[in-house]
Formats: structure tokens, C-alpha cells, sequence
């Protein structure tokens, strides 16, 4: 049953006239009429004595007007709880690895210092195409990702940021053989390399410089996949291996010396760094709050470029 039947029950004994509970629904006076007639048939009982003055409840009118104004107030209840519900912020966030270790704990500091009041805030890490693949189905609001030059972004919104470096890391206590900090790839091949799992960015692009060069991920004395970059560096820092990776994953290893960045020579260092979001959520206040925040972190004098790839 819809609730308009009982309210119009209720505006009725208030009123104390069919007409006057007209004026106050803004319906005619007949189709007040009518919900009351449509209540007493559906219930089986006469609610209204219609034989006074003004409209008098029956005992039976009694029981379904005062069960009428319980189901009214829960109704009023649910509907302010599903406002709030929808009032109250909420943030949900992908982004590949890399990024997640080297930018993401300073972008959601200083996001949630301004946003302190955001009720729901999700983060997810993902490779490349599992990133653009979730937020088509609008599993979260944005991905930041590290990308092949060659990624597809039809149907998204891009804002492009500067390009990734990539070196290969060794500990300083096991330097390869370079000159002014680029090293052969013969050099390579009789160390232990960590590498990611396939689908990630920086193993694809490793695979293609290898190939490019005539070589594969089997000429090295032995390849140790993970997903888990913390343990890559600690196993570098150990002296036990060498790792392709993001001059941003490691800036502060480098800058103390504890970690020896190198290019390798015939190499692209390369990969793209992108915002990935729907074009119907471009216009989202608390999105593009987040979007200032992240650029100046990556990069304060960078000017990000939006590109609508639909």
C-alpha cells in the first residue's frame, strides 16, 4: 500500500473536513474521498463517522490512524538517514604499486588535514589494465598509475604528470662495472634480478628493452619475482641482487648512498605516469580537491594536462 493513502487518512481527522484536507494535500476534495473509501475496503472496516461537524475517528479508524503515524514516522526516518548516508564523503582510490609506496602516505596526509570531516576513504593497489578496468566499473573514483607508453585510456578522462625514471638499483657494496652511471647489459647478466610479476609496468618495459637488445630475462644468473617491493629493496640493499624500479621508489636510498642508481645502455627509462577518471565525475568538488593535492606532491611546478580520450 502506498503511504499517500495513510497520510491522507491522517490529514483528514486533522483537518477535521474532507475539503479542508483537500486544500492542505493540494488534491480535490474527490480524491480524498476516494483514499478514504480505498483504506476502508482494503481494511474492511469504516474508519470515519462522517455523521458530525467534523470527522471523527471509529474504533476501528482509531487503530489504523495511530499504526498509520508509526509507519509515516519510519518512513521520515529512513528517508533523513539515507540523506546523511548520502551527505557524508567518501573517497575511494587505486593506484599501481610504485605509487602507492613513493607518493601515496604524503598525498592522503595532507588530503585528510583538509578533509578531516571524509567518513569513508578506500585504497586499493592494482597493475595498470586492473586499474582502468575497476574504475570503468566504478569500483573506485580515480586510479594513479605508472603505464606503457602505449596503454589505452578510450573512455577516461587522463591528466598526464611526468614521465617515471626507471634505473636498475644495486647496493653500494656491490657496484657493477659503469661508466658515469650507465652500465652494459652484458654487465647484468651474471647478477640475481627481482622483478615484479607479468602485467606490471616496469617488467614489460624491462621485457621490451631485452628484446630490443637481443636479450631475455633468462640470461640472468637467476630471476626472483615479487610483488612485494619492500622486500625487492631490502633484498638490494643486502648485496643479494639488482632490481628494475622507479628512481622515485628509491630517491631516498640513493640520495644517501646506500643504493647505486644506473641506466643501462640501449635502454628506454621511460614509462608514463597518468590520472585515470571517468568524464561524468569531473565536476566532483572533493575529486578535484585531491587531484591539486597530488600533483603538487608528485611534482609542485608540474602542469597537469587533461586529455578526454573518450
Amino acid at each position: 500500500m502506498e503511504t499517500r493513502y495513510l497520510n491522507t487518512l491522517i490529514a483528514s481527522v486533522e483537518a477535521g473536513t474532507f475539503s479542508r484536507a483537500a486544500e492542505l494535500l493540494h488534491i480535490t476534495q474527490s480524491a480524498v474521498s476516494q483514499r478514504i473509501k480505498f483504506l476502508e475496503e482494503y481494511f474492511g472496516q469504516q474508519l470515519l463517522d462522517r455523521s458530525g461537524q467534523r470527522l471523527a475517528l471509529t474504533t476501528s479508524g482509531k487503530i489504523v490512524f495511530d499504526k498509520a503515524r508509526d509507519i509515516l514516522d519510519k518512513e521520515k526516518e529512513l528517508l533523513t538517514c539515507l540523506q546523511d548516508s548520502a551527505a557524508q564523503k567518501r573517497l575511494s582510490l587505486c593506484c599501481t604499486p610504485t605509487f602507492g609506496m613513493a607518493y601515496l602516505p604524503q598525498v592522503l596526509s595532507t588530503f585528510l588535514r583538509v578533509h578531516s570531516d571524509l567518513s569513508d576513504l578506500k585504497f586499493v593497489f592494482l597493475q595498470p589494465e586492473e586499474a582502468l578496468r575497476g574504475l570503468r566499473n566504478e569500483e573506485f573514483d580515480l586510479a594513479v598509475i605508472e603505464h606503457r607508453m602505449d596503454l589505452d585510456f578510450a573512455g577516461f578522462d587522463r591528466f598526464s604528470m611526468p614521465d617515471d625514471e626507471m634505473l636498475v638499483v644495486s647496493s653500494s657494496s656491490s657496484v657493477l662495472p659503469n661508466v658515469d652511471g650507465v652500465v652494459q647489459l652484458d654487465d647484468l647478466k651474471n647478477t640475481r634480478l627481482f622483478a615484479r610479476r607479468d602485467g606490471c609496468s616496469s617488467k614489460e618495459l624491462m621485457r621490451k628493452n631485452l628484446v630490443a637488445c637481443g636479450f631475455d630475462f633468462s640470461d640472468f644468473d637467476g630471476i626472483i619475482v615479487s610483488d612485494d617491493l619492500h622486500f625487492t629493496i631490502q633484498s638490494v640493499l643486502a648485496g643479494d641482487g639488482i632490481a628494475y624500479v622507479s628512481q622515485a621508489l628509491v630517491s631516498n636510498y640513493l640520495a644517501s648512498g646506500q643504493l647505486v642508481g644506473l641506466r643501462v645502455d640501449g635502454f628506454e627509462h621511460r614509462r608514463g605516469r597518468s590520472v585515470a577518471m571517468l568524464p561524468q565525475r569531473s565536476d566532483d568538488v572533493l575529486l578535484k580537491e585531491l587531484l591539486e593535492i597530488l600533483f603538487k606532491v608528485v611534482s609542485p611546478f608540474w602542469r597537469p594536462q587533461l586529455i578526454n580520450c573518450s
